[in-house]
C-alpha cells in the first residue's frame, strides 16, 4: 500500500487494492481501509474521499523543534513524519516551481538560485510577494494596491518599485522558498 501510494500519489481504488493485495473480495479491502483509519494511515478530506495520511507517504522524520535565539534543552523525540510537498504546498494541482535569477528581492529572504512554489488562481492581497508581466516583462516582486492602482515593490534599495503604465498580469502568488546550502 505505502509502495503503490509513494508510485502515485494516491490511495489505490478499491478494485486496484482488491487486485495489489491479492483479495477475493472488496469486503477484504473495506476492511483493510477501516483498520488503516483505525490507526491514522488514511483519513477523509473535507469531500469525505479517503486520502493517505503523512504515515503512508514519504517523508522526513519531524523531531521537535529548535530554539532559534538564545539555547535551550532539547529533547529529540518523534513527533511525526511530514511529507515536504504537504507542508510547502497547499495547493497541489495550481502550484508550480520556479527558479530565481536576479537579487531584486533578498531583503525578503529570495536569493538568485533559489526556488520558490508560485500558487495561480490565488487573488493578491497587499504584502503578497508575486509573480507578475508587467508592460510586458516578467519580475518577481511584492504586490501593493495603493489609491492610484497597484505597485509592485522590489525587497532591494538597488531597485525602484514598479507602476505598471499598461497591463499587469498576475501569475500567481508565492507560498513557499526552497533553498539548498550545499
Amino acid at each position: 500500500m505505502k509502495g503503490f501510494v509513494q508510485a502515485h500519489g494516491r490511495l489505490p481504488t478499491f478494485s486496484e487494492a482488491q487486485k495489489l493485495l491479492g483479495y477475493r473480495s472488496k469486503g477484504g479491502v473495506s476492511n483493510l481501509m477501516a483498520h488503516l483509519a483505525r490507526h491514522r494511515f488514511v483519513e477523509k478530506d473535507r469531500h469525505g474521499k479517503r486520502v493517505p495520511t503523512s504515515l503512508l507517504k514519504s517523508g522526513l522524520k519531524l523531531l521537535g523543534a529548535v530554539q532559534a535565539g538564545f539555547p535551550s534543552p532539547a529533547e529529540e523525540e518523534l513527533i511525526d513524519t511530514l511529507s515536504l510537498d504537504e507542508f510547502l504546498v497547499p495547493n497541489r494541482e495550481a502550484s508550480y516551481l520556479v527558479k530565481v535569477t536576479g537579487d531584486s528581492m533578498i531583503e525578503a529572504g529570495i536569493f538568485p538560485d533559489d526556488l520558490i512554489i508560485v500558487e495561480r488562481g490565488r487573488s493578491p492581497k497587499s504584502g503578497d510577494i508575486v509573480i507578475a508581466q508587467i508592460d510586458g516583462e516578467w519580475t518577481l516582486k511584492y504586490f501593493e494596491k495603493t489609491a492610484g492602482g497597484v505597485v509592485l515593490r522590489p525587497a532591494n534599495k538597488k531597485y525602484p518599485p514598479l507602476y505598471p503604465k499598461g497591463e499587469l498580469i498576475v501569475a500567481g502568488v508565492v507560498v513557499a522558498n526552497v533553498r539548498k546550502y550545499r
